[in-house]
């Protein structure tokens, strides 16, 4: 820090810094002047060029050296000398150094504190300190309030984020007659983008035009930036097309302002033009480009980014390393994430915040927790977003303790009033289901924002509340908070998730005739809802009717539409949902392809199910699971447990879908022994927990070879309750097999369990038949009379081209009943003439 060694008896009121703190005294002389210069103009100039010169250049100690000088030799000293050291604070940003100038200011009397040239001087040199009530009462006091000074106080508010401030000045400016000039207009730009008015900001640009400062390419700049900020990018385009010359700055506010709105592939674009047209990168470039490629999962141009930061020599500074994190996280290269946090020397708060929310986002909470602790003992403080990732770590595990500890450090903290912090408490609470604790906090907030709501609404929607999220959407509507589209998207998940689907559809429509524009969350809850409750013809003309209003659909919103062509085995519309993928040059993420994989096993065409597996470089889990489901559903045990092998070879984990799947492939092929074995592995070597599932293949096989015995043993034997499937499935084989006994047993069982079942009567009765116990088929038919119950008829049906067919028993009003009974008949005929067929395989003949 410099200092200027004068007598402290000329201001006693200044602090003084210590040794440590300030730069060794080097002064510098002028050489080879005559001793009695003072009588010479000419050396009293050089002396003024001198100081002028070494202000200019940063070295201010050796400027207040040669002012000393000239103290020590009786110079007069005018306001130009005081305003040139001034000038020489401002580019050092020398606090200590500056007060010092303004406390001789002072000392000489009004004639320089009053000069016009020093106060606007001591204005710009508070300004730029970032000091505003020096700045603010200086400017006041000011006789005369020319350009510079008003430069300098706006610069100042746009700095510190008083951008109304900022704006208020300009207006004022002009009101007094002075002009903004190409310096002033940046920082209005800035405040404008910053409030988000581009009304004001067109009419700045407006001035800009007729001021001539079009072509001022920091101008340019800042209109492109302020249009970019206001979300209105052809505005933006249009005057970054048409500036004449086009700096670094421009390019990265192009390519920020693309990224700020989503327009992720446009930055993208803007990047590739920028390295054709050879321009120089920075740090700056190669970090909105990171994001851009985070955002879209662009896997490659990520890496591409990195390289192009490593080719370039760019260091790993704060801004860039975090960018880099920032990327590897998204894209889910955590090792690479962390080899880069690890080499870098200087990390901020942000950076470790990123790392931390990328081990929180990909379920690794326990090392995200190690890296809090870590963070903690490298003496960083949790900021906001620490807390907001360990609260979300918690709710996404549904941690209650972890999360009431994050809670407790924010109230010790001082940190619950922070709107962000009351909404991941609000939402972990929710999560965890803890109601209750979620609304005290969320009563107990007294700055309730618009996103303080929409939390609150949001954990009652996912919990299917829609009683509860409807009234808190009124609530908040009586409190003057105006809901928004994000406010409109809970509330129809919330009938969605209660399985009101027309009270969903109703508001949905309500939503639209209020004036709310439906946006990609709210299609995608529409269509995965209707798909998840059984309107799936409904939710391929909703994602039909999502692509004609413009909206492009995202990875959730296509696996909602496909699971919906899965459930009603069109395969059209699973095709054309395949070739859209395509088209758009989609990433296959794991998500998509186990969709499409489960879509083309449903609907009969595994070779194309696994072709779409053999696409993915990168298998997990939910793809085998949902391959081996589709080899379940066909009867193929081979190849299901070939791709079980595939799966330990390559160590993934199997869990309790996949031993689902494989299970019900050795069911309908009837292996027996390897069923058994693998329920054996699930438990003991995985660590599965069995389900009742589980339970339902096994028995499901003991029933089919028979050894009914074995299979009412192993129900009697299961942890839980058994539940009408295995009950069913256990008396269709007791009446294959005439076991009357255990029979009735099961019947009793399923009375109990569902006694108003028509269904399971029937059941019963078909026993008695096939054993010949007519007398019990007339007793359990006349108790069925008795009770008042019919046989609901079986039904059926199968989609041609467009068409639904659909079958009742005993319905014959199909137009082509006549044609189908027919065919049926010839193929009867057939079948009985087709002489037996013995095949034989594992020593076992099979008669077909």
């Amino acid at each position: 820090m410099a200092s200027l060694p004068v007598n402290t008896s000329l201001n006693p009121h200044i602090p003084h810094l210590n040794s440590a703190g300030s730069h060794k005294l080097t002064p510098t002389h002028l050489t080879n002047l005559p001793e009695n210069g003072k009588t010479y103009p000419a050396l009293h100039k050089s002396y003024f060029k001198q100081i002028s010169a070494l202000s200019k250049d940063g070295r201010i100690q050796e400027a207040a050296d040669l002012f000393t000088e000239m103290q020590s030799k009786n110079f007069q000293i005018g306001p130009e000398i005081y305003a040139e050291l001034l000038q020489g604070c401002v580019y050092e940003r020398d606090i200590f150094m500056g007060q010092q100038v303004h406390a001789l200011i002072i000392k000489n009397g009004e004639s320089f504190a009053r000069n016009e040239y020093v106060e606007t001087k001591l204005v710009v040199f508070y300004a730029k300190c970032s000091l505003f009530e020096a700045t603010a009462c200086l400017f006041c006091r000011i006789r005369k309030q020319n350009e510079f000074s008003w430069a300098a106080i706006i610069g100042m508010n746009c700095r510190m984020g008083f951008s109304e401030r900022a704006l208020f000045g300009f207006c004022e400016m002009q009101e007094n007659g002075i002009l903004a000039d190409n310096f002033v207009v940046p920082n209005v730009l800035k405040a404008c983008g910053a409030l988000q008015l581009v009304g004001f900001g067109k009419g700045v640009h407006g001035y800009v035009l007729k001021m001539g400062f079009a072509e001022c390419v920091f101008v340019a700049s800042s209109l492109v930036d302020m249009y970019g900020k206001c979300g209105v990018l052809d505005e933006a385009r249009k005057k970054f097309d048409k500036m004449p010359e086009r700096n670094v700055v421009a390019w990265n506010l192009m390519i920020a302002s693309y990224v700020q709105n989503g327009k992720n592939e446009e930055a993208i674009e803007v990047f590739q033009d920028m390295r054709v047209e050879e321009m120089e990168l920075t740090r700056v470039t190669v970090s909105s480009f990171l994001s851009a490629s985070a955002n879209l999962n662009a896997l490659v141009e990520g890496k591409q980014g990195h390289a192009i930061a490593i080719v370039n020599g760019f260091g790993l500074d704060n801004i860039l390393g975090s960018s880099i994190i920032n990327f590897y996280g998204k894209v889910g290269l955590i090792e690479d994430a962390e080899l880069v946090f690890s080499r870098m020397v200087e990390k901020d708060v942000v950076t470790w915040n990123l790392l931390i929310s990328s081990y929180v986002q990909h379920g690794l909470v326990e090392k995200g927790l190690n890296l809090c602790r870590r963070m903690r003992l490298e003496n960083f403080r949790f900021d906001s977003v620490t807390l907001a990732s360990i609260l979300s770590a918690s709710a996404n595990t549904t941690d209650i303790k972890l999360g009431q500890a994050g809670h407790c450090y924010c109230i010790r903290n001082n940190l619950e009033s922070d709107v962000v912090v009351a909404s991941s408490i609000v939402n972990m609470y929710g999560k965890c289901g803890k109601f209750t604790y979620a609304r005290r906090v969320f009563d107990s907030t007294k700055k309730r924002d618009l996103v303080l709501w929409n939390t609150l609404l949001a954990a009652y929607a996912e919990k299917g509340l829609s009683g509860e999220t409807l009234k808190l959407f009124y609530q908040m509507q009586l409190e003057s908070v105006p809901p928004n589209v994000i406010s409109w998207n809970s509330v129809v998940l919330g009938f969605m998730r209660s399985g009101d689907v027309e009270k969903a559809k109703e508001m949905f429509s309500q939503m639209k005739s209020l004036g709310f524009q439906p946006n990609l969350v709210t299609w995608t809850t529409l269509i995965t809802g209707m798909a998840q409750n059984g309107f799936a013809d409904e939710a391929i003309l909703r994602f039909q009717q999502m692509l004609k209003e413009g909206n492009i659909p995202n990875a959730v919103s296509i696996v909602g539409a496909l699971s919906a062509s899965s459930n009603t085995a069109t395969l059209h519309v699973g095709q054309a949902i395949h070739a859209f993928i395509i088209r758009h040059s989609m990433f296959l993420s794991i998500p998509l392809a186990t969709a499409l994989a489960d879509m083309y096993g449903k609907c009969g065409c595994i070779d194309q199910a696994k072709k779409v597996f053999n696409m993915v470089l990168r298998k997990e889990l939910p793809l085998y699971n949902a391959l081996i489901s589709v080899y379940a559903l066909h009867g193929q045990a081979e190849e299901a447990l070939a791709l079980f092998k595939l799966l330990q070879e390559e160590e993934i984990e199997p869990d309790n879908l996949t031993f689902t799947s494989i299970l019900l492939a050795c069911s309908h092929s009837g292996l027996l022994e390897k069923s058994f074995e693998l329920f054996g592995d699930m438990i003991s070597k995985y660590k599965v927990k069995p389900s009742i599932e589980h339970y339902g293949c096994l028995v499901s096989l003991l029933s089919r070879h028979g050894k009914l015995d074995e299979a009412l043993t192993l129900i009697l034997r299961m942890p839980f309750d058994p539940d009408e499937h295995i009950l069913t499935s256990l008396l269709a084989a007791c009446r294959e097999n005439e076991e009357l006994e255990i029979g009735e047993h099961i019947s009793n069982m399923l009375f109990k369990l569902e006694p108003d079942h028509s269904g399971n009567f029937v059941a019963l009765s078909n026993t008695y038949a096939a054993a010949g116990k007519w007398d019990e088929v007339s007793r359990v038919r006349a108790l069925m009379k008795e009770k008042g119950m019919t046989k609901n008829p079986g039904c059926s049906w199968i989609r041609i081209g467009g068409e639904l067919h659909v079958f009742v028993a005993g319905d014959v009003s199909h137009l082509k009943t006549k044609g189908i009974h027919s065919m049926l008949a010839q193929l009867g005929k057939e079948m009985q003439l087709e002489p037996c067929v013995q095949m034989f395989r594992n020593d076992e003949i099979l008669c077909c």
